[in-house]
């Protein structure tokens, strides 16, 4: 069995978590990795039913998506998050509850977050319509110190999965090119 670990994404709503891990996932599939991704917007609607959007119910949802991500990691499988995860400080605190944790920080200004956005939710927001909506009326800490940065105003998908991947493979988090360690 393949040793397993998270693979946390973070970043403002829109700016291709979701996108990049699925692709990832499937190119770790494709090397004999197990992998379980942990969508955001699924959390909430399965995990997390019920909570809001305060930052005592964001720090819930992000500890117990560490703790489900830990527990997969345990049994050799590589744990995807991608959520939006705002906080800093509970960020830190799922990486500090990891044996092994790659952070990846998904970085996209907010004009090209608000062209992306086909639901129209950060022009209400910047209305003031929404409340409480990450990176317009709610803060988003940036990562200081992410095992990765990918800009995804200026990159390719498959140019930010072939630059993540690379980077997993240099800090060993998988073998290179190939099956599962």
């Amino acid at each position: 069995m393949s040793e397993g670990f998270t693979l946390w994404f973070t970043g403002l709503s829109g700016a291709g978590k979701s996108t990049l891990a699925n692709i990832v996932a499937e190119e770790l599939k494709g090397r004999g990795h197990r992998v379980e991704i942990l969508d955001g917007d699924e959390v909430r609607t399965n995990l997390s039913k019920g909570l809001g959007f305060s930052k005592e119910d964001r720090d819930t949802n992000i500890r117990r998506i560490g703790y489900v991500c830990k527990l997969l990691a345990r049994n050799g499988v590589i744990a995807i998050s991608a959520a939006i995860s705002p906080y800093r400080d509970i960020r830190d605190e799922v990486r500090q509850a990891h044996n092994k944790f790659f952070e990846v920080f998904m970085k996209c200004p907010l004009d090209t977050l608000v062209e992306r956005d086909v639901k129209g939710l950060y022009k209400k927001a910047l209305r003031g319509e929404i409340g409480s909506f990450t990176g317009v009326s709610d803060p988003y800490e940036e990562p200081l110190n992410p095992e990765l940065v990918i800009e995804s105003d200026r990159e390719t998908v498959q140019d930010s999965v072939v630059k993540l991947v690379s980077r997993l493979e240099q800090l060993n988090f998988i073998k290179r090119g190939g099956a599962a360690r």
